[in-house]
């Protein structure tokens, strides 16, 4: 397998879109990432160009982060990259589009804090966790 993983630190650019397929869901945003260089004359950060990226997340990743993202929040993604051009559009030029396939999504915890709460299987409800009410007496008769 020759793919280019990648990991990149940004911010959510758009509202993630989830929907259900056939193979279990897929969760789709826009992901901007800004350089940052230091400027020595100045001595202060400067902004570089942003470069946005659509990323796409399947099946219980795509699941959990549209349960879990919103727009502006920073993010570390992790996956593979991908690079496609469209032919020539109303204004006569090619677009280059960059696509990353999530392999992990996580909040960059060096700007802010995260609480985890693990997903999976929905909670038991509270009659499915309790025994038979004979086995409830602790009393012996």
């Amino acid at each position: 397998m020759n793919d280019t993983l990648v990991t990149i630190v940004g911010n959510v650019a758009t509202n993630v879109e989830y929907r259900d397929t056939a193979t279990g869901g897929v969760a789709r945003f826009r992901f901007a990432a800004t350089a940052r260089r230091w400027d020595r004359e100045r001595s202060v950060w400067t902004d570089g160009r942003t470069s946005f990226y659509t990323v796409s997340a399947w099946r219980q990743l795509g699941a959990n982060l549209a349960a879990s993202v919103a727009v502006g929040e920073p993010l570390v993604v992790y996956g593979r990259l991908r690079v496609r051009e469209e032919p020539e559009g109303r204004d006569g030029r090619r677009r280059t589009f960059v696509d990353i396939d999530a392999v992990a999504v996580g909040h960059d915890l060096t700007r802010g804090t995260a609480a985890f709460r693990r997903g999976g299987k929905p909670a038991r409800t509270r009659e499915h966790a309790q025994e038979p009410e004979e086995s409830l007496d602790l009393v012996p008769s």
